[in-house]
């Protein structure tokens, strides 16, 4: 499915930059990007940090004094 994109200026030349630091083209990092976005990593990578907060809650709580 064929889309346009409207950027602003800034988030043009951010792009630009990105992929010319990666040597990719700017479709490609920012395919890339939305792939992240959409991920269910995000969810997995907080359940995984509730759970170490609850199950250590006591250990993180002693550790930062």
């Amino acid at each position: 499915m064929a889309m346009n994109l409207r950027l602003t200026d800034a988030e043009s030349e951010a792009l630009r930059k990105k992929a010319e630091q990666e040597g990719r083209s700017m479709q490609e990092v920012a395919r890339a990007a939305i792939a992240q976005y959409v991920s269910e990593r995000p969810q997995r990578l907080r359940a995984a940090i509730d759970r170490v907060r609850i199950e250590d809650g006591v250990l993180l709580e002693r550790l930062s004094r």
